[in-house]
């Protein structure tokens, strides 16, 4: 059965393009369904829309302060679409424990760091002030302690010497562009 994916995104989309690129190969059993931002000016928007794919926008600002407020809106947008997964790429947005808990089981996120280290943000800095020799990037199942999932895949990328956070972070999503659309087919087959 093919599987109706919801992706979720805040910025430019680049992960979201990949998977969605990767849903229309003949041999990936999904479908994508929607593109939900909470940014209005989400550059994701204009490529998802570019690519065929549907497109909602739950702006958080409007919900400021009530985060479950926000959630649920999300939550009912998301319903009205019908999707058996959703993939956080890029959703840069802390969702509330009864969501994740809506949708349990049925998410994914990709993280730019080997997890369980660097959960959160300035992942690529962390690294690279941590002295570390490799940095990289997880996808993981979304839980309702932030990037704290089952991981059900990674990818390792050297850092090189006089790598910046953003050397890094550009080695990193290169590879990120790879993993989610292979961890999301793993996801559906398993």
């Amino acid at each position: 059965m093919t599987q109706r994916v919801a992706i979720l995104i805040s910025g430019s989309g680049s992960n979201m393009v990949s998977l969605v690129k990767a849903m229309r190969a003949a041999d990936f059993d999904a479908n994508p369904v929607v593109v939900l931002s909470n940014n209005p000016d989400a550059t994701g928007l204009q490529k998802a829309k570019a690519l065929g794919v549907a497109t909602e926008v739950v702006d958080h600002r409007e919900y400021k302060g009530d985060r479950a407020a926000f959630d649920a809106k999300m939550h009912d947008v998301l319903c009205s679409y019908e999707p058996d997964i959703i993939c956080l790429a890029g959703f840069m947005r802390i969702l509330t424990p009864k969501f994740v808990d809506n949708w349990s089981g049925k998410m994914l996120n990709i993280h730019p760091a080997l997890l369980p280290k660097y959960k959160g943000l300035d992942t690529h800095q962390r690294a690279l002030d941590a002295g570390d020799t490799v940095a990289g990037c997880s996808v993981h199942i979304v839980t309702a302690e932030l990037d704290a999932g089952s991981v059900i895949g990674q990818t390792e990328v050297p850092i090189l010497d006089g790598d910046t956070a953003e050397t890094l972070a550009a080695r990193v999503i290169e590879q990120e562009h790879k993993l989610y659309p292979s961890a999301l087919k793993d996801f559906i087959t398993r």
